[in-house]
């Protein structure tokens, strides 16, 4: 089987090739960690305490798994922890966030690469964050003697249609899986259905809320409002994770309505950095005086100023404490959204498009408890942004709302944790409980 696999991946990569070229050429993507990619080549790890190998793919599982190596270091600090991610903006985030760990870009699932990788690492757990089932990778563990853990796993209704017509290859992976730690019971059903475990299958409800940041006067979000000159009475309005085309509505917004409310400011924080290019294109042509983000640590504030282009990676979380008027983006084209839960913990008043499916619970959840509003386009942005602006307490009712579920939703953190021990802690070759 890993050969075969082996030669699927080959060839899947010849055919991709093109297209991997043109995007690392004109994008700068697919450039950095061959070695680790193709042959295994990670750091190789001294000493032999305990080590738990996080798997995050992008900047979102990234910081997903921050409460979670957060806990760790202060409840367990005899373990060592190890973070490996595939995107190049995952890897900047991952060693920006965890300075004092070991960071490195995961070997693709070619079988002679996840071993060498194994070899090095000497991991007793390794940990995949909300699903990344890559058949050598599991396996290769195994035999390794390391077990794998996904947290805070979720499978949407698309994914478990598309895994079900591959059933007989994904069920034999799940079955290597010691635990399976899921948001929630549907998504426990669904992975039941592929053929996990049931002893394996723990319902722990979603980390993500854990990581959310609810105090606006944190010292990241208190050293970027003064960075930025945000003043006590300036109504932020802040568009993040936002993918083509998002811009250009939430710059309609912030053009419609800055004469007729002149403290309203406009942030803005694209999702990839390859679009920022795009987005200062967009701007100049606006005519309205903006700033880089990149370029306050020199020039400080600009005074005319209204707009600010976030044009660095990883800050996004801060930036949601400056905002009284949230807009998530992905959710008004087709990427199916982005995470909502930090602007809601902060208590702004949350938007989102009507394109959200990788966020179906969270968002049916918030608007269940009337704690967003969807959009449906440009039009209804500006009229929700100019409600907001006009109308103090209808803004301040979502944002309430919103701030009190992500409260009522806390300790999925403590709940993985303790699933997790046992089979960092087990002795090598024995089944841990899970």
């Amino acid at each position: 089987m890993p050969y075969l696999l082996n030669l699927v991946y080959l060839v899947l990569l010849v055919l991709a090739s093109p297209w991997l070229i043109y995007r690392a050429v004109r994008q700068g993507k697919y450039r950095e960690g061959f070695a680790e990619k193709l042959l295994g080549r990670v750091p190789t790890r001294a000493g032999n305490r305990p080590c738990v190998w996080f798997h995050a793919v992008s900047v979102g599982e990234v910081n997903l798994l921050g409460p979670l190596v957060m806990e760790i270091r202060r409840d367990r600090p005899q373990w060592e922890c190890v973070v490996s991610t595939t995107t190049m903006t995952g890897y900047a985030v991952a060693r920006k966030k965890y300075p004092g760990l070991t960071v490195f870009y995961c070997p693709l699932d070619f079988s002679w690469a996840v071993r060498a990788a194994l070899r090095r690492v000497r991991p007793q757990l390794l940990v995949l964050a909300e699903l990344e089932l890559w058949p050598n990778l599991v396996r290769a563990a195994g035999e390794h003697g390391a077990r794998v853990a996904i947290v805070n796993g979720r499978l949407s209704e698309r994914s478990h249609r598309g895994y079900r017509r591959l059933r007989p290859f994904v069920a034999p992976v799940l079955r290597r899986v010691s635990l399976l730690a899921v948001q929630n019971d549907e998504y426990a059903r669904r992975f039941l259905d592929l053929g996990a475990r049931p002893e394996t299958v723990r319902v722990t409800g979603s980390i993500k809320y854990d990581g959310a940041q609810t105090n606006r006067h944190n010292q990241a979000t208190t050293r970027l409002r003064d960075l930025a000159g945000i003043r006590d009475g300036d109504a932020v309005f802040l568009a993040g994770s936002t993918q083509e085309g998002e811009e250009a509505a939430a710059l309609t917004a912030y053009q419609s309505l800055c004469r007729e409310f002149p403290r309203l400011r406009l942030i803005v924080v694209p999702r990839h950095p390859e679009r920022f290019t795009a987005v200062v294109q967009l701007l100049d042509r606006s005519g309205v005086a903006w700033q880089r983000r990149s370029t306050m640590e020199t020039e400080g504030p600009k005074e005319d100023a209204r707009i600010l282009l976030v044009d660095t990676v990883g800050e996004l979380g801060a930036w949601w404490g400056t905002a009284a008027i949230a807009f998530v983006g992905g959710s008004l084209g087709s990427r199916g959204g982005q995470n909502m839960i930090e602007p809601a913990a902060y208590g702004a008043a949350v938007s989102f498009g009507p394109n959200t499916r990788n966020f179906r619970d969270i968002v049916a959840a918030l608007l269940a408890h009337e704690a967003a509003v969807v959009v449906n386009d440009e039009r209804e942005l500006t009229a929700f942004v100019r409600r907001c602006l006009a109308d103090a307490n209808f803004a301040q009712t979502i944002g309430r709302a919103a701030r009190q579920f992500v409260a009522s939703q806390l300790g999925a953190t403590a709940r993985t944790l303790d699933l997790l021990a046992p089979l960092v802690e087990a002795e090598p070759g024995c089944k841990a409980a899970a």
